[in-house]
């Protein structure tokens, strides 16, 4: 999911907020066969409701994200990540894009803005205790099913969930405890 998340970082930008960002989009209509597998990935990481109104973006060649279809509903969603080991695509509401761009910034996030981000496919982390980690000590990925995410909450509220290096996905469970991008991770399945 770092990897994943620096990517929906960037997608922040997709956000009317967040649109006078130095990093620009570009607007297309979908036309190839991969926009349209691209659209399907994105659309299965949240509700069918929130999927089908939510605009949709990748990063092209160059790291840039393309809209692939502009929403109505203030979702934003990007396809699973081929880089990661499992499959990853997420869906986040406008308090949680802007979460994602601070972490990607490497800011603190806003106070009293609470976000939620849906990854109904699941997610892949290379730690849970290090929110830069690109790799996972000892090889061992940590693995989520299919969960939201809240993020931006009071640190009291995650300290009445357990956290730690290795912690049962079974469970809501903190992600990144006692850093500025502390989140709980709750399974929905």
């Amino acid at each position: 999911m770092n990897r994943t998340l620096s990517i929906i970082a960037v997608l922040s930008f997709a956000t009317p907020a967040l649109a006078a960002s130095p990093m620009a989009m570009s607007a297309k209509p979908a036309q190839s066969a991969a926009d349209k597998g691209a659209i399907i990935s994105a659309m299965s990481a949240g509700p069918a409701a929130v999927g089908r109104n939510a605009t949709i973006v990748v990063p092209d060649a160059s790291g840039k994200m393309r809209v692939l279809r502009n929403g109505t509903n203030g979702f934003t969603c990007m396809p699973d990540d081929p880089s990661s080991p499992g499959a990853d695509p997420m869906c986040a509401d406008k308090a949680g894009m802007e979460w994602l761009d601070a972490y990607i910034a490497h800011k603190p996030p806003a106070k009293g803005k609470v976000g939620l981000i849906y990854m109904l496919a699941g997610g892949s982390d290379a730690s849970n205790t290090d929110p830069y980690a690109s790799k996972p000590a000892g090889g061992h990925w940590i693995t989520t099913g299919p969960h939201v995410m809240v993020v931006g909450a009071d640190a009291a509220f995650y300290a009445a969930y357990p956290s730690g290096a290795n912690p049962d996905t079974s469970v809501p469970y903190v992600m990144w405890a006692g850093t500025p991008y502390q989140h709980l991770m709750s399974p929905v399945k």
